[in-house]
């Protein structure tokens, strides 16, 4: 019986964790920023933007998803966006998209790497579209200007050593 009950309240756990990964039990205009802070937990980063406080929340390295939380200078939410989509993608423009752009764009990079021969540095995400999961790769120069960016089915999508997908 008590195994019966550990396990139910680690199940109930993980399902209140899931249920804040997104925030959709969050009600525009009706939830306070201390409530999204106690549903999403503390953002990983805070920008200020035309009045509104964004709240970013990437779910990664292993999380597809970067939420945009947006808080009124009321204190009340705004909206919420997941900004990992392959539209957003679309919008990246080599040799005139800037680095605060990109931050803005989609939040934090998951990883930052470094590329010193060719004087780059890397920012690194994941996305999940309707079928496929992705990596995206967006190479900065020096000057903050976007010069690369790089897109690719995530290496666990095909089995290793399948020759029939290459």
């Amino acid at each position: 019986m008590r195994k019966c009950v550990i396990a139910l309240a680690c199940a109930a756990a993980l399902a209140a964790g899931c249920a804040s990964y997104d925030g959709r039990t969050l009600v525009p205009g009706r939830s306070t920023a201390a409530e999204v802070e106690a549903t999403m937990g503390r953002p990983a980063e805070k920008m200020e933007r035309a009045g509104d406080s964004i709240w970013w929340y990437p779910r990664g390295p292993l999380g597809f998803h970067s939420y945009a939380v947006y808080i009124g200078p009321d204190g009340l939410l705004r909206r919420i966006e997941q900004r990992l989509t392959l539209e957003n993608v679309q919008r990246l423009v080599p040799g005139s998209t800037t680095r605060k752009d990109v931050r803005e764009l989609f939040g934090p990079p998951f990883v930052v790497s470094r590329l010193p021969r060719l004087q780059r540095e890397v920012w690194e995400y994941q996305l999940l579209d309707v079928v496929f999961r992705w990596k995206l790769w967006v190479q900065f120069s020096d000057d903050g200007v976007v010069r690369e960016v790089l897109q690719m089915r995530h290496p666990d999508e095909d089995p290793p050593g399948d020759a029939t997908k290459d």
